[in-house]
């Protein structure tokens, strides 16, 4: 029955180790481009609360955030937030439908627009996952160095981007191997 107790836990242990949250390149290689088939890229992807979105495009371009009518019309007048440092993360905190336009909008209509389902209502992940913002970067964004293969959705480090998770990780844990301890297997 201990071992069994034991094998559980660790089960346990390595499904709260591997939840993370996922940084999505928009466009991957071909960034937030008017070239790029946005629609194509976002077909498979499946986004959660705690994910990101990096939208990397040249200089005098830009991406804005806006409202489901406004994204179906490329309205960027009211836009909900305006992002021009051309290497812009959009951490995605709540569930919900978030939609992004090109600033220019002959590319809006275009087809340079995307539209991101995120998906998980749990709030009190949103704050411990999301990435957190640099100084000098966009309102309510982060500049994050370019990754080397923009093709692969990159995983945020176990390190300072979840210290709320790694806490949950000890306070499991210790209990564990004092349990572990005390049965001498």
């Amino acid at each position: 029955m201990e071992k069994l107790l034991l094998v559980y836990s660790l089960l346990f242990s390595l499904v709260i180790i591997t939840c993370s949250a996922t940084t999505y390149t928009v466009g991957d290689s071909s960034g937030w481009d008017i070239s790029t088939n946005l629609d194509a890229w976002i077909a498979d992807k499946n986004f959660r609360v705690g994910d990101a979105l990096v939208f990397q495009y040249s200089s005098g371009q830009s991406v804005e955030e806006v409202t489901k009518e406004n994204f179906n019309t490329c309205n960027t007048t009211n836009a909900l937030a305006t992002h021009g440092n051309g290497n812009t993360t959009v951490p995605l905190t709540r569930a919900g439908d978030r939609y992004f336009v090109s600033g220019n909008k002959l590319y809006c209509l275009g087809g340079m627009k995307l539209h991101a389902h995120v998906q998980g209502d749990d709030k009190s992940l949103a704050p411990t996952l999301a990435p957190k913002a640099v100084a000098g970067s966009d309102q309510n964004t982060a500049t994050l160095p370019q990754s080397p293969s923009s093709k692969k959705n990159t995983h945020f480090s176990a390190g300072a981007a979840n210290p709320a998770r790694d806490a949950l990780h000890l306070v499991y844990i210790a209990p564990m191997a004092a349990i572990y301890g005390m049965m001498k297997i």
